[in-house]
C-alpha cells in the first residue's frame, strides 16, 4: 500500500479507483490552492503526489520527502515543479498531454469574439440597464473575426486546432511562428510560416500558445506590441508571463494595440489592476483553458493512470520529457 496526497479538488471517480487499488489518498478537495506549509507537511509520508499547476514543487519540498516516487501534474504544463531536482532525487514527473486541446482551442476562439465584439461588455451594460443604441456608440463598436489574419505563435497541437477552427470556421488567413515548420498545417490549413517581426505586423488577432521556458519569459514587450497593428488583439491562453503585463497596459492605455484576451496572467492569482479597469479593451478569465467537466475529468484518470503505473514498478505513460 502506498500513500498518495492529491493537493486539490479531483473527481471522485478517479479518487476511487486509487483506493480500489489498496492505496492510501489523502484528498484535500477544496477549490483554493493549497498552502505551502500544509503542502510541505502532507508530501513528507507520500509516496505519490497529484498536484496542480498552482503547486510549487520545489528543492525544499522534495528534499523533505524521501519516500516520493512521482509526481504527477493535472495539467499539460509543468513549470511549477523543478524538474531537474526531482530527477536528482530519482522522481517520475508526469503530466495530462493532447486531452485537453481540443477544449483550449475552443476558449481561445471564444475570447477572440468576445474582445472584438465587446460580448462581455454588452452583458454588462445589459444587466445594468443601458441597453438603448449600444451598439452604435463607436466606443462600444466591434469589429469582426471572420476574414481576417489570425496569428498563431506556437504551432503545436492547441495552436493547429486555433488555426484549423480560424481558418474553416471563420475563413481566416492563418499565419504563424514557430521554431520550426509545421508542414501538416500548412498542406491543410494553407498556414503560412514567418519571422515574429512579419506576423506582428500583420495579423489582426496574435493568439500566444507557447509553453513558458527561458527563453519565452516576457516574448510579448513593449517592441512587440508596437510592431502590431492598432487594431489588433492580443490572446493569450498559454502562460502569463509570456506576456510583460507592465508593457501590455501601457500598449492598451497608448492604443498601440486595440484589446487583449487573457486567461492567464503574470502573477496568478493576482491581476494587474489597471487590465481590470480596462474593461471596454479587455477580457479576463480565471485560467479556465481547460475547466470543462469532460476534459477536467479526462485529466484527473491520466494522471491517476500515470501513478498507477508508477506504483505497480511500470514506466508512467506520460513522462515529461525532463524527467
Amino acid at each position: 500500500m502506498a500513500n498518495i496526497v492529491i493537493t486539490g479538488e479531483l473527481f471522485a471517480d478517479a479518487v476511487d479507483r486509487l483506493i480500489h487499488a489498496g492505496h492510501s489518498v489523502i484528498h484535500r478537495a477544496e477549490p483554493s490552492p493549497i498552502h505551502r506549509d500544509e503542502l510541505l507537511a502532507a508530501a513528507r509520508d507520500a509516496d505519490a503526489l497529484i498536484c496542480l499547476v498552482s503547486d510549487r514543487i520545489d528543492e525544499q519540498m522534495l528534499a523533505r520527502s524521501p519516500n516520493l516516487r512521482i509526481i504527477a501534474n493535472v495539467a499539460v504544463g509543468y513549470e511549477n515543479i523543478d524538474t531537474e531536482a526531482a530527477k536528482r532525487h530519482g522522481i517520475s514527473v508526469t503530466n495530462t498531454p493532447d486531452v485537453l486541446t481540443e477544449t483550449t482551442a475552443d476558449l481561445t476562439v471564444g475570447l477572440m469574439l468576445a474582445v472584438a465584439r465587446q460580448i462581455a461588455g454588452g452583458d454588462r451594460d445589459v444587466r445594468a440597464g443601458r441597453f438603448g443604441a449600444w451598439g452604435l456608440l463607436p466606443l462600444r463598436m466591434g469589429t469582426d473575426v471572420h476574414g481576417k489574419a489570425l496569428g498563431i505563435v506556437g504551432m503545436g497541437r492547441i495552436g493547429t486546432a486555433v488555426a484549423r477552427r480560424g481558418r474553416f470556421g471563420f475563413g481566416m488567413h492563418v499565419l504563424y511562428y514557430d521554431r520550426g515548420r509545421n508542414f501538416p498545417a500548412e498542406q491543410e490549413l494553407g498556414a503560412v510560416h514567418v519571422p515574429l517581426d512579419r506576423l506582428l505586423q500583420q495579423s489582426d488577432f496574435v493568439c500566444i500558445h507557447v509553453p513558458l521556458t527561458p527563453s519565452t519569459h516576457h516574448m510579448f514587450g513593449a517592441p512587440q506590441f508596437r510592431r502590431m497593428k492598432r487594431t489588433a488583439y492580443l490572446i493569450n491562453v498559454a502562460r502569463g508571463p509570456i506576456v510583460d503585463e507592465e508593457a501590455l497596459v501601457e500598449a492598451l492605455h497608448a492604443g498601440w494595440i486595440a484589446g487583449a484576451g487573457l486567461d492567464v496572467y503574470e502573477n496568478e492569482p493576482s491581476v494587474h489592476p489597471a487590465l481590470i479597469a480596462l474593461d471596454n479593451r479587455t477580457v479576463l478569465l480565471p485560467h479556465i483553458g481547460s475547466a470543462t467537466r469532460e476534459t477536467r475529468r479526462a485529466m484527473a484518470h491520466i494522471a491517476v493512470d500515470n501513478v498507477l503505473a508508477q506504483l505497480s514498478g511500470r514506466q508512467p505513460p506520460n513522462l515529461v520529457p525532463d524527467s
